[in-house]
Formats: C-alpha cells, sequence, structure tokens
C-alpha cells in the first residue's frame, strides 16, 4: 500500500484502533485515515492520537478511499454497511467481525464483491495478532496486497481458500489466546497449591509461556522435537505429561476447538439471516 492510499474505518472500537495504531504514520499518515463512529469520545480520542479525521455518520469521505474496513459489532453489521451503500464505490471492503460471512456481506452490499473477510484475535492489539484471511473471487491481487498490509501492521497474516476454514481459524487462534489464559491461570492455581504466593506462581506462569512460545516461533524443529528435549525419561516433565496424557488432555483440547469451530459456523448462519 503507497503512502497516498486512503482507508475509512467504519467503527472506532478497539480493534480499530490497534489497527490504525498499526497504520497511522508508518504505512500512511494519520491524516489519510477516516473513521465514522457515533461516539464522540471515541472519535476524539482517535483524532487527537492518530491524527485522523472522523465523523459520527457516513460521508463523501468515504467515497475516496481505497479500502473500507469494517470493525462494528456482528450485530450491527447488516444496518452499517446498508447506511454505506450510497458511498461505496470500487474500495477494498475489508471485514474483521467475527461470524459474518463474506457472502452475506456481498449480498447486503448489492452483490458487491470486493470483499475480504479478516479474522484477527485479541494480541493484534500489542501488534502481535495472529489473522485469517479469505477473499471472494473478485477481490484483486491489489487488493489482497491491501489487505495484508493493513492487518500485518499488528502481527503475522494467513491465507485459506476456503471460507469455512475461518471456523477452524475462529477455534484455533481467535479464540485460542483464552485458552492460554485459562492454562496460565490453571498453572498459577497449581503453583499456589504447592506452596508458592499467587504473584509467585503468576509471574513463573506467564514467563514460561512467554518464553516458551518465542522459542518455538524461532526453532526450525518441530515443536515435538522441543518437548521430547524437555521430557528425560522417567523425569519431573515426563510424570507431569504422563497425567495429561492418562486423562486425556489432547483429545479435550481437540474436542474444545471443534466445538468453538461449530459454534462459528452457527453464528454465521444466524448472521447471514438478517435481512440486507
Amino acid at each position: 500500500m503507497n503512502g497516498k492510499a486512503r482507508i475509512g474505518f467504519i467503527g472506532g472500537g478497539n480493534m480499530a484502533s490497534a489497527l490504525i495504531g498499526g497504520v497511522a504514520g508508518k504505512v500512511m499518515p494519520g491524516s489519510h485515515i477516516h473513521v465514522v463512529d457515533p461516539n464522540p469520545d471515541a472519535l476524539d480520542k482517535l483524532e487527537k492520537r492518530f491524527g485522523v479525521t472522523t465523523s459520527i455518520a457516513m460521508d463523501e469521505c468515504l467515497a475516496a478511499c481505497d479500502a473500507l474496513v469494517l470493525a462494528v459489532k456482528p450485530q450491527q453489521m447488516s444496518e452499517a454497511v446498508g447506511s454505506l451503500l450510497p458511498w461505496l464505490r470500487q474500495p477494498l471492503v475489508l471485514s474483521v467481525a467475527a461470524g459474518i460471512r463474506a457472502a452475506d456481506l456481498s449480498r447486503w452490499l448489492r452483490g458487491y464483491g470486493g470483499i475480504v473477510r479478516a479474522m484477527p484475535n485479541t494480541p493484534a492489539l500489542i501488534g502481535q495478532g495472529m489473522t485469517g484471511l479469505f477473499a471472494l473471487d473478485a477481490v484483486t491481487s491489489e487488493q489482497k496486497a491491501i489487505a495484508e498490509s493493513i492487518m500485518q501492521a499488528v502481527g503475522a497474516t494467513l491465507w485459506v481458500e476456503e471460507e469455512n476454514l475461518l471456523d477452524a481459524v475462529t477455534a484455533i487462534s481467535g479464540s485460542g489466546p483464552a485458552y492460554v489464559f485459562y492454562f496460565i491461570e490453571a498453572l498459577t492455581d497449581a503453583g499456589k497449591a504447592l506452596g508458592l504466593s499467587g504473584e509467585q506462581a503468576l509471574t513463573l506462569a506467564k514467563a514460561t509461556f512467554r518464553g516458551a512460545s518465542e522459542l518455538a516461533a524461532q526453532s526450525s524443529e518441530p515443536v515435538a522435537v522441543l518437548r521430547e528435549r524437555v521430557t528425560s525419561p522417567g523425569g519431573t516433565t515426563f510424570a507431569a505429561l504422563s497425567v495429561m496424557e492418562e486423562n486425556g488432555l489432547k483429545s479435550v483440547i481437540a474436542s474444545a476447538a471443534k466445538a468453538a469451530a461449530a459454534r462459528s459456523a452457527e453464528l454465521g448462519e444466524a448472521f447471514g439471516k438478517k435481512a440486507g
């Protein structure tokens, strides 16, 4: 994306703020970003922090944008895109709303095909996100590049060729941070049960996840090999992992991810039934 490009954001919440923070002043000037949100306080903060232009309602500034980022709540999407129609020319439409299928967005936009659907996760708020991307057939290579540049401003990206795979992306990386936080909670509780203070146990658990994740990211070896190197036969790690295996922890995790993917598909069906 070149510095002359313009982006419009429909919605100015946390994810929009993270994306604007990744793009403004780095990919393009803040003045090339226009944000529409009914909350004047949120707009004021974005103006002061990033130098963007703002409006409480859809306006003609959107018609000049190369990309429009839909960052409203899923329940509000149908109404939002309806208000967007008068200003829609030929931009990339990039949706970061969970559960809203690209085909339904296209239908609500009267058959418009330049749509990319993104499934980011909350670490995007600190520039460490993971985003799954899916494009409709009408999306050009240039528009795909724009979508990548926006989402890579807050982390890594991964394209999928079939939209239903975004349900799997949701189950693994979209919901995944909650699994990690849950495991950190469990390790912290275990540490306290073993005599550590809550602060000590939490410090150990968070640092261990951070370090192990970074080691896995930087290593060229499979994570199974990294695990095996920590697991001496008959040692402490072996004892712990044996209990996890005996209790079917891998099966539980697989079932949890399957439930998340199924729920993602259900939400897509429900939101898709909205009139547009």
